[in-house]
């Protein structure tokens, strides 16, 4: 570890003996554990984001669309709609609308990373997604990971929104105590390694080191995965609370899988029957129905920052499918032409 990163964390932690804050020393005693009782690390791999630098706001860049997806081309897309959309709904001004309708016509055309309109830059940023683990599995949710007010398991209520919204992507940031300065620290020489990865992600892997050196630690989520033959692999979409993920399973269960797959009634009361004992359980992180068994992890994820922002899609990202037309035509005065 670097002169430099040894005195980040000493101020870190004296920081965190100023604040005399004793929910951040729970915290902190939470992760020293978490660190001795799952000490290896398991790579999902990269997943995607927009985030915005918008100078009349200050000089940071900020996240507009949650670093979740899983190709580049997901968050283009999102990006995509968001300024169609705030060219449909937010402004009056056909010169303003013009300018966002431009950088729609760029995205709809090329796998761009990033485009600008009316000042603001908006940029597809690339993260890394990992969890801790030991050799049983993945770390399941901390007694200190914070939930929703209430608990709602009803699908009326919606889910917590992603903490990832607005969230300053800083490299310098000052709250996240010792031990998150210490896994930045381990993070900042983090490469793909290994002939399970192509030649080429390891050699940009490596360039990143260089290029974006230094690495924000993103807010933490929660996934559900499912146990392979060959590990543990996600099964849902990852969510802001371990409660909204436990929701997520048990509507999955009770719902979602019987239509999607057809399931017959015998296998249908079955799933519904396990994702029932799930729910009267509350704070479970394991569910099992028929021969398959989920889980409830820790989600972390990492973005890489260089003097010009977070880290934009590698060359080696692999996209499935390309640019497209996503919206209607809308013209300068607000009007939207739906074509046959």
């Amino acid at each position: 570890m670097t002169h430099d990163w040894q005195q980040q964390i000493h101020a870190l932690h004296e920081e965190l003996i100023r604040r005399d804050d004793p929910a951040a020393w729970v915290r902190e005693a939470d992760a020293v554990d978490a660190s001795l009782r799952y000490p290896g690390f398991a790579l999902r791999g990269p997943v995607f984001g927009v985030a915005v630098q918008d100078a009349a706001m200050g000089p940071e860049w900020r996240v507009l669309k949650p670093v979740v997806n899983g190709m580049p081309q997901m968050a283009r897309d999102s990006l995509n709609t968001h300024l169609w959309f705030t060219a449909k709904d937010d402004t009056d001004d056909p010169a303003v609308r013009r300018e966002l309708l431009a950088a729609v016509d760029v995205l709809e055309r090329e796998p761009v990373n990033e485009v600008e309109a009316c000042g603001v830059r908006y940029r597809i940023v690339r993260g890394d997604e990992f969890s801790r683990c030991d050799d049983h599995g993945l770390e399941p949710p901390r007694p200190t990971d914070p939930e929703p007010a209430e608990r709602s398991w009803e699908r009326s209520t919606g889910l917590t929104p992603s903490p990832d919204l607005d969230f300053a992507l800083d490299a310098d940031r000052a709250d996240d105590g010792p031990m998150a300065g210490a896994l930045r620290a381990g993070l900042r020489d983090f490469t793909y390694r290994g002939v399970r990865f192509p030649a080429d992600v390891r050699r940009d892997s490596e360039r990143a080191v260089a290029s974006h050196p230094h690495v924000v630690l993103m807010p933490t989520c929660f996934g559900v995965v499912e146990r392979e033959r060959t590990g543990w692999e996600p099964a849902l979409a990852i969510q802001s609370t371990p409660h909204d993920a436990r929701r997520v399973l048990h509507d999955a269960m009770a719902e979602m899988w019987p239509m999607l797959y057809r399931f017959d009634d015998e296998k249908k009361a079955a799933y519904a029957k396990a994702a029932e004992e799930f729910r009267t359980l509350e704070h479970a992180d394991e569910a099992r129905v028929a021969d398959r068994v989920f889980r409830i992890c820790r989600v972390e994820r990492m973005v890489r920052m260089g003097p010009d922002g977070p880290e934009t899609p590698r060359p080696s990202d692999v996209d499935e499918y390309g640019p497209m037309r996503i919206h209607p035509t809308l013209l300068d005065d607000g009007t939207v032409v739906f074509e046959e």
